[in-house]
């Protein structure tokens, strides 16, 4: 798979207005109409726009340059795949509308019907079934194609006719002269609001909208390791557009509850275990909590409060790759609050054996120690 950056030929930490701007130069070289039907062009259009698409996006962006394309089934549906020429030509159309007249269309008009609007679904998930993976059984609330009319948006025994205003077209066109020549304009037409057909007889459940109000359950597979922020896309099954316009997607979107026992960065899990003085100067085996279950912990003797240690592959998955994160756990010393008068007596023995001297640590410790705060 070619590299997004590469493709629209900027730097990996290029700014949102230089990819922009970047493909709004590629896209005018590459678009379609201006290479005569060129499968070279076409393909080379498709590429670009694909690109632009995923780097437009901060999430999808951030996904990508971290996992690279495997990262995009996660930020970008686990039905992800490279965009068609019909998806390539509307993400122009969305962002760049108004160079349509480069290519003899309205600028900023669009002939029939349009499509249904995306719809967002959020799904909370617990930091086990991020562990795991889980599969998700959601309700959505949706436009969906009308029963009467079937989408039409006419009654039935009815039909649309063509619109007399713009003879079908959706856009009406004004030639002006000037002084460098004569000028052809285009607008929507607001009889048909560019649809190119008009209804005599509105449908009268839909009201002539030709879809209808609808709740739809989606079973959905989510992959190990997904974080709050991400999402997948569901395409083609969010709304449908108005008189037979194509489906919107649907987005879910992930949010992952805290775990109070945890702080997360990725897939890498960070934990902290207090510990009593006897454990860290004589050593133990401490119970360690992970995601799901427990593990054991080996503490050396003569451990230090602060002390970092790396339990290798105890973290998450990483989403749609292979490979799992760390757990990092930090011990603290844990001085109790209340002795018993037996606790006083030993502890009081102890100071005799072993006497406070104050001194300060030398440089590498302090370093080490930082070092460790930092990971």
């Amino acid at each position: 798979m070619a590299d997004y950056y590469d493709t629209l030929a900027v730097a990996h930490d290029a700014s949102d207005d230089e990819i922009k701007k970047s493909y709004r130069k590629l896209a005018m070289t590459y678009h379609p109409d201006r290479n005569n039907g060129s499968r070279a062009a076409e393909e080379q259009f498709k590429a670009i726009t694909e690109a632009y698409d995923v780097l437009r996006d901060p999430q999808r962006r951030a996904a990508y340059d971290r996992y690279g394309d495997a990262g995009l089934r996660g930020a970008g549906g686990a039905e992800w795949h490279h965009v068609d020429l019909n998806e390539a030509l509307n993400i122009f159309m969305r962002d760049f509308a108004g160079f349509s007249e480069f290519f003899g269309g309205a600028a900023g008009a669009s002939t029939g019907p349009r499509g249904g609007a995306d719809v967002k679904v959020d799904v909370p998930l617990t930091l086990a079934e991020v562990q795991v993976g889980v599969e998700k059984t959601l309700l959505a609330k949706l436009l969906g194609p009308c029963d009467r009319c079937n989408t039409t948006g006419a009654e039935p025994g009815t039909r649309m006719t063509k619109c007399p205003t713009c003879s079908g077209t959706g856009e009406i066109r004004r030639a002006q002269r000037s002084f460098f020549g004569q000028f052809v304009s285009a607008a929507r037409c607001s009889t048909c609001n560019g649809e190119g057909v008009t209804i005599a007889s509105p449908c009268k459940t839909c009201k002539g909208e030709g879809r209808m109000r609808v709740e739809k359950t989606l079973t959905v597979r989510i992959p190990p390791g997904v974080a709050s922020g991400q999402y997948m896309t569901l395409r083609g099954q969010g709304n449908v557009g108005a008189r037979g316009g194509p489906h919107g997607d649907i987005v879910v979107l992930f949010d992952v509850e805290d775990d109070p026992r945890f702080e997360r960065d990725g897939e890498d899990l960070f934990t902290e275990l207090l510990l009593t003085y006897p454990q860290m100067a004589l050593g133990a085996d401490v119970q360690v909590p992970l995601v799901v279950g427990e593990t054991m912990l080996r503490i050396p003797a003569g451990s230090q409060s602060g002390q970092l240690f790396v339990l290798r592959t105890k973290g998450l998955p990483r989403v749609n790759a292979s490979g799992v994160g760390d757990l990092h756990v930090r011990v603290q010393m844990w001085t109790p609050t209340e002795l018993s008068p037996e606790e006083e007596r030993l502890i009081e023995q102890l100071r005799e054996l072993r006497p406070a001297v104050a001194q300060p640590r030398n440089k590498s410790f302090w370093s080490k120690m930082k070092d460790a705060l930092r990971a």
